[in-house]
């Protein structure tokens, strides 16, 4: 609840969110999220709840000469279901729209740290790790959620019930379990595992890699396999509803996460077992690993041989050029490599976490942990059993199932945090419940003192001293360093303060003609999508083949294209009207190479790459340059009807005059 509280204010603080008209609060919804959003808002405009996801399913007012399931491609259950709420628990007479759906974003944010409190006690056996954890997670906020940017993120719906799922899987491991907890934990698993996959459409990509960890526990840990096997039950269950609920999204299908699965489910229906030490049974091991790595594979391409699909074709072909398995003069390709979230980490994002003392202490767990594993497979190589409980004195962290999980699943997020940014986000709220767990467990300073063998002071009382002293000093030292920052958030007004946009916003809404079709950046129409709910060319949305040419097709104004070329491609689309942003016309970018203008350079042939910087002829300017300055032929093609300092836009002229 202090966070959910924590989180409002701040965020009320930031925008003066209460003092705003509604125009200006829809504003603050950037981009995509605009996007999800404004179809809230077309459900509480629906007559009916049936007639509001009949218009979302088959919706042909969004994108000209389009019509498209928005439920299925932009995964919109969470707004289906707050609008539900909104107008079932009657709070249309007590609360604005707006402040239900951010608030009920907000309270999955406090459910989300609720559950890596709980992992975390689950995993060390007190609070206190439960409470460095969520302190971690506050003071790292930047690395650890993108709420603040952008509230209705598919992510910030998602991860919430990830993180719950997380808790169930640990307590579902732990060893000695009592049959109603080990019930509780298995419902709640697939529950939270369902509708994760429902709320975001990259969800079957995490659990992939939470499969891959399970299956690498289920080597280290083999008593632990048919809870590995249960786990992958709910996996299938899930894909397969989801699938039906979906509308038959055959993205699922081809998963890797049910090639995957399916694969191990077949093996493990062979019994192929033999007895221990003999040929045949190391045979048979042999014959194993050689399936778990063929038959997902196998198992996959044949999936996308009988199961038609299109989607995320881009996401493999985006792959290939990031781990430099392909080169490509692809504008959407490059510009998808160009965004900071697709990027490797910045050395700040490793200097904020060792200021925070949360880097130097998890590499601390990570080692001793690893450590402890690596030695449990020694002892299970020179044939010694293991202790069906580990107690405290044994000081062996690395036997514990749940531990071995967490271990693996946060080496693979961080791996792949190291190559894309944008998956911080997932691993770093891991990377506090793990530091936090350790330097709070008893059993893991145990661990570490039976290696250093220390004989003055008796290791269980000098572990359990370690496991209160040091994490009470970390708390007073980041209350020391980091609350009095935090207050201070709290007590600054911000101001968001975006005027040009809002007299476009409202230009629009008083001016153009209903019927009008806009043209211009995906972010742009995402926000005149909501502010307006006007039709547009394109949207910000990454998922669909069509809209990613569209938006390339679009972006074209910012290139070195003819006035006649352009005027081609907005009628193809119906455009009635064009918005030429300064900020993309003029940008002025950090990073060589990756300003829109530059990006379509290359892929029209603009730029040789070979040569540097070195410009090949063209005969015409760039576009958004020269239809400014209102000369032939561009004043024969467009016509300029409004313009403030950061916005000009222009009518596409239905009957075109070649007068000069």
């Amino acid at each position: 609840m202090m966070h959910v509280f924590y989180l409002s204010a701040y965020h009320e603080r930031k925008f003066w969110f209460s003092n705003r008209q509604e125009l200006e609060r829809e504003i603050t919804f950037q981009g995509d999220s605009a996007v999800y959003y404004s179809y809230y808002k077309d459900m509480l405009k629906a007559p009916s709840f049936e007639r509001g996801v009949y218009e979302l399913t088959h919706n042909n007012r969004t994108v000209s000469l389009k019509t498209i399931n928005a439920v299925q491609q932009m995964s919109l259950y969470p707004e289906l279901i707050a609008s539900v709420l909104y107008q079932a628990t009657g709070s249309n007479e007590m609360i604005e729209p707006v402040y239900f759906y951010i608030g009920i974003v907000f309270g999955l944010q406090g459910i989300y740290v609720t559950a890596l409190f709980v992992t975390s006690w689950l995993m060390s056996g007190t609070w206190l790790a439960g409470m460095l954890t969520v302190a971690w997670f506050l003071i790292n906020r930047v690395d650890t959620t993108r709420i603040e940017y952008s509230i209705p993120l598919r992510e910030n719906w998602a991860l919430p019930y990830f993180a719950c799922q997380v808790a169930a899987l640990t307590g579902y491991l732990k060893r000695n379990l009592n049959t109603y907890a080990e019930r509780f934990c298995y419902l709640l698993m697939s529950a939270s595992t369902y509708t994760f996959m429902m709320a975001w459409e990259y969800s079957h990509y995490v659990l992939f890699l939470q499969a891959v960890s399970l299956l690498l526990l289920d080597v280290f840990a083999e008593e632990q396999g048919d809870k590995v096997y249960e786990v992958y039950k709910i996996y299938i269950f899930s894909l397969f509803l989801g699938y039906l609920l979906q509308f038959e999204n055959p993205a699922l299908l081809v998963s890797p996460l049910l090639s995957l699965v399916g694969s191990l489910m077949l093996i493990k229906c062979l019994q192929l077992n033999g007895k221990k030490g003999t040929f045949v049974a190391k045979v048979i091991k042999v014959f194993k690993f050689y399936l778990v790595c063929t038959l997902p594979l196998t198992l996959n391409l044949i999936m996308k041989t009988f199961v038609p699909h299109k989607e995320n074709e881009h996401v493999l072909k985006f792959l290939e050029v990031k781990f430099g398995l392909n080169v490509t003069k692809n504008f959407t390709l490059n510009w998808l490599l160009c965004q900071e979230s697709l990027q490797a980490p910045s050395q700040d994002f490793f200097l904020r976490l060792t200021q925070s003392s949360l880097l130097p202490f998890y590499i601390l767990v990570l080692i001793i942990c690893l450590l402890s594993m690596t030695q449990v497979i020694f002892r299970r190589i020179n044939g010694k059993s293991q202790k069906e409980t580990v107690t405290l004195e044994d000081g062996r962290i690395g036997e514990r199932p749940e531990i071995i999980y967490h271990v693996i699943h946060t080496l693979i997020l961080g791996s792949l945090s190291m190559l894309m940014e944008g998956l911080k986000f997932i691993w770093t709220p891991y990377v506090c419940m793990l530091a936090a767990f350790g330097v709070c467990s008893p059993e893991l300073w145990m661990t570490l003192l039976k290696w250093l063998r220390l004989r003055t002071v008796h290791p269980i009382l000098l572990a359990l001293i370690l496991s209160m002293a040091v994490p009470t000093i970390i708390g007073l030292s980041l209350w020391k360093e980091f609350f009095p920052r935090l207050i201070t958030e709290l007590t600054e007004l911000q101001e968001f303060y975006d005027p040009d946009t809002v007299e476009l916003m409202t230009w629009i809404k008083r001016q153009a003609p209903v019927a009008a079709v806009f043209a211009g950046s995906p972010q742009l129409m995402g926000v005149i999508k909501l502010c307006t709910g006007w039709m547009v060319t394109s949207l910000p949305l990454y998922s669909d083949d069509d809209l990613l040419r569209r938006n390339e097709n679009i972006y074209q104004i910012y290139s070195k294209r003819s006035a006649e070329d352009i005027y081609k491609i907005l009628t193809s689309y119906k455009a009635n009207y064009l918005i030429v942003e300064d900020a993309i016309c003029n940008e002025m970018g950090t990073t060589r190479g990756c300003r829109v203008k530059d990006l379509l350079d290359v892929a029209n042939g603009h730029v040789v790459c070979d040569e540097g910087d070195k410009l090949t002829y063209s005969k015409y300017g760039r576009f958004c340059h020269e239809v400014k300055i209102n000369y032939s032929p561009y004043v024969n093609y467009f016509t300029r009807v409004y313009w403030n300092r950061s916005y000009f836009v222009y009518k596409v002229n239905t009957v075109i005059s070649f007068q000069s």
